[in-house]
């Protein structure tokens, strides 16, 4: 057996500047990112001003609904722009603040170290070294390493002291764990990793702003549904009624019918497919409650994702 030689490359050997060329291309692949994070990333906005100053990357956690900002710099940290992070961070009131960077030097290291120790259950912070790599005369690789990350055991025991999370939060925090893990292990359907103590879990469809999510609604259903907020309501009315209109072909490749709830006195729209069941089922019925909501997702993702991407081009 014989092994090439793995080579490190100089980041700015593949992006020579930092906002010109890096930045667009983080942004176009942030699902690695997300990946390398234990998260679903979505993309919201490039260069979101603060002020004065622009943030790199506005993004959302799906899974939780929480604002992520991500500020990326080719180099080593500097206080500069761990000054800019917590500008950032309290501008957008963020949830997760993740810093991408060549190297992350030992004082900002323990800076973001401590800022995990010291903030509430909600709110993370990470750095991430952006890395590439040739073996031999190949293609060059990149890899993104977390080297610094909030402690979720530490979180949870936060959560836990401050009793803000009910036996009822804690439920679902336990069922959506089963759910995305089995999801990311057996299907590879997601980055995530972490579950939430609440009622939902969204997943990314490819298309900003649509996902696919698992719910427990009002009334004792569970609920699988295409959620449509692009953040405007004409445009996603104007979407509904494109795939509405795939609606017999939907159906037949689906194996079942959908209900479409265009939800005229809201901005948003929803496609979506219900069953019987609650967080309070007993144990059994939850097992097949989530293999209902694995079912869908995989289906909702194999068959609509196109269609949304379709549609999307077809009313801009």
């Amino acid at each position: 057996m014989q092994f090439g030689e793995i080579k490190k490359l100089n980041p700015r050997d593949i992006w020579p500047k930092e906002a010109k060329d890096f930045t667009p291309w983080l942004a176009n692949n942030i699902g690695v990112l997300g990946k390398a994070l234990g998260m679903e990333l979505e993309l919201k906005e490039t260069e979101a001003a603060v002020g004065n100053f622009s943030l790199d990357l506005l993004a959302k956690d799906l899974g939780s609904g929480h604002t992520v900002i991500i500020e990326n710099q080719l180099g080593q940290t500097d206080h500069d722009h761990l000054g800019k992070l917590l500008t950032y961070a309290a501008g957008f009131n963020a949830s997760t603040v993740v810093w991408v960077v060549e190297v992350v030097r030992d004082e900002h290291r323990q800076a973001l170290e401590w800022l995990n120790q010291r903030t509430d259950e909600d709110t993370q912070f990470f750095g991430v070294v952006v890395e590439v790599f040739k073996i031999d005369d190949s293609k060059p690789a990149y890899s993104f390493k977390p080297v610094v990350s909030p402690s979720e055991w530490q979180k949870s025991k936060k959560r836990q002291i401050s009793g803000n999370i009910s036996a009822k939060g804690e439920a679902y925090r336990n069922y959506f764990q089963a759910l995305i893990d089995e999801l990311r292990k057996k299907y590879q359907f997601t980055n995530a990793k972490i579950g939430q103590p609440q009622n939902w879990y969204a997943f990314s469809s490819g298309v900003s702003g649509i996902p696919f999510s698992a719910v427990f609604a009002q009334g004792g259903k569970a609920r699988t549904e295409l959620y449509i907020d692009v953040g405007n309501g004409e445009k996603n009315s104007a979407l509904f009624d494109w795939l509405y209109n795939q609606k017999e072909e939907i159906h037949f490749q689906l194996g079942k019918e959908l209900e479409w709830e265009r939800l005229d006195d809201k901005r948003a729209s929803r496609i979506a497919v219900y069953r019987d069941g609650s967080i309070q089922s007993n144990e059994e019925e939850l097992t097949e409650i989530k293999a209902w909501h694995i079912e869908n997702l995989i289906n909702f993702k194999k068959i609509l994702s196109p269609l949304i991407k379709k549609g999307v081009k077809a009313i801009t």
